[in-house]
């Protein structure tokens, strides 16, 4: 069962990166945003990464702490 989507990302990248992406999606008849999600989650894994750890608490993503 898929997850419902409810998050907008937005980010600035070279024109370069934005072409790499969308070949990439074309190549496997995804959409950019599904192509990039796949990414993410594959790079997630080999990391050992669990998106359930991460938002239990937000602001220590980047070594802030939930207190800020």
């Amino acid at each position: 069962m898929r997850t419902p989507k409810s998050e907008t990302l937005s980010i600035r990248t070279s024109a370069e990166v934005k072409l790499l992406l969308r070949l990439a999606a074309e190549r496997e008849h995804r959409s950019i945003s599904s192509m990039l999600e796949v990414l993410i989650r594959e790079h997630a894994n080999k990391l050992g990464l669990q998106a359930q750890a991460a938002t239990e608490d937000p602001g220590s993503w980047f070594g802030r702490g939930s207190g800020r």
